[in-house]
Formats: structure tokens, sequence, C-alpha cells
């Protein structure tokens, strides 16, 4: 497996400064947050993405997704959400990354069926813009499908190569899932694995990899059990914790404290 880490971990950090840490604390690649307050986003102009492109590639670090905002499952007509989608997969096309994210975000006010629905009709139309640009739509274990069993009823209609999975590992522990159950429903579909810990289901603050309470060991362990070498990604959330630790002083820790968690589980 490939070890990553959000900016969102590093808010509003130059991209210049976020290479500097993955290279210096040997991380393979940077999940990047597409949000207008950061550096990369999908207002920057073709000159402007090139030159993020050729920094990457200069200093050998891949751009593992582009984490946009987009609400697959969200009340209201199709077309604003379908454009929010197309711009951050033509961003991650420019870029050269294999992933988008987006979010369920469905409404309280709707019925699940429902939500479902329309997050998979919308899936299935941008899957075919993604399919030609060559990027794989990921849908989160978050909010209102926080757990696998709740993603793959989204992603399993749609049946489209380019429609997938990303598994949050807080989020699905959250919904009372456990790992090996995760795994089994959205093995087929997982693009990558957002790693993290916390303080408890109460205290979302986020702390040190193997701090907290969250299955990691479980979760490498089913990963490592059933072969999967994809990438890990620490989505340590200091853009929403402002008094939490600085991630730059976590990282080597963090990056080791995975290292044995796949020893251990080999």
């Amino acid at each position: 497996m490939k070890f990553a880490f959000s900016t969102l971990g590093v808010p509003g950090l130059p991209v210049s400064d976020v290479l500097r840490l993955a290279v210096a604390h040997g991380y393979h690649g940077v999940e990047v947050r597409a949000h207008p307050e950061e550096p990369v986003h999908p207002g920057l102009s073709p000159d402007e993405r090139t030159a993020v492109a050729a920094e990457f590639k200069a200093a050998g670090v891949e751009i593992l997704g582009i984490a946009g905002y987009a609400r697959v499952a969200a009340p209201g007509d199709d077309e604003p959400v379908l454009d929010e989608i197309r711009g951050l997969v033509g961003l991650a096309r420019d870029l050269g990354a294999p992933f988008v994210r987006v979010f369920p975000g469905g409404s309280e006010e709707q019925p699940d069926a429902d939500a479902d629905a329309v997050a998979a009709r919308r899936l299935g139309t941008a899957a075919e813009h993604a399919a030609d640009l060559g990027v794989r739509i990921l849908v989160e274990t978050h909010d209102s499908h926080r757990t696998g069993a709740d993603v793959i009823r989204i992603i399993g209609p749609v049946g489209h190569r380019q429609v997938g999975a990303l598994w949050d590992v807080m989020h699905t522990w959250l919904g009372g899932e456990q790992p090996q159950d995760t795994y089994a429903a959205l093995s087929p579909f997982l693009g990558y694995v957002q790693v993290k810990d916390i303080v408890s289901a109460e205290d979302t603050t986020p702390l040190a990899l193997g701090d907290g309470v969250l299955p990691l060991a479980e979760s490498v362990e089913v990963l490592t059990r059933n072969g999967w070498d994809g990438w890990l990604c620490w989505e340590y959330e200091k853009r929403w914790y402002e008094a939490a630790e600085p991630l730059e002083g976590l990282l080597d820790a963090g990056r080791a404290h995975l290292g044995r968690l796949l020893n251990d589980s080999a």
C-alpha cells in the first residue's frame, strides 16, 4: 500500500510547501482539497493547472485525488450538481489525478430510496463524462450515507466502472459498521481509504494516528488479508479544528504507525 495525506490537514498551504512535507516525511502522494480557499480549485486557469501538475511531477509526488464537495444525493435540480462534478473531473484530468471525491449529501427530509435514486441518476450521467476524461468518481462514506452498506445502495445501481467508493474509516465506525463488513460491501468498488484517529464518538477532534479510538489496525488487517494494495490517505481535519496540533509535526510518526500496522497485518 502507498501512503498519502490530505491538504485538509494543512489548510491554505502553498503547493510547494505541501510537496516539501510529502518528500521530507516519505509520503507517496497527496489528496488535494479542491475549495476556493485553497491554492488548487476548479477556478484555476489552464496555465495554473499546468504549473501545479509540473510541480508535483518534479517532486515525484502523485496527486492521489481531488477532494470535492459536490453532494450527489442533495435535493434540487440535477444540473448544478452535474456542473460541479464536471468541474472537478476536468481539474483532476488536467492535474493527472485518477480520482474525484464527492459526498452523498442527502437531506433528512428525503426518504432513503429517493436520495439513493437521485444520487445514482446523477452519477450515471457524470460517469460518461468521467470515462471520457479517464477519471473515476468516488462516493465517500459520509453524512447521509455513512456506512459501506449505505454507499453501495447508490453505486451498485449505477453499474459503471468510473463510479466507486471512498472508505472513510471514521464515518463507517460512527455508523456502527465493522471493518470487515465495510470491505465486503465496498471491495468491488473501492478507490482508496481515508485513515484518521479521533478522541471519541462524541469528540471527533483529530489526533495522531494510533492515539485515538478508531479501528485502524482492524481496517488495515482486513485490507491486507484480502490482498488490497491501494492508497491509505491520512485525512487530518485541521481545517475544522484549529486548536488541533499542526500536522507537520505528526507526519513522521503517522507514516511509521501505518508501516507498523502493515507489518503486523502481514
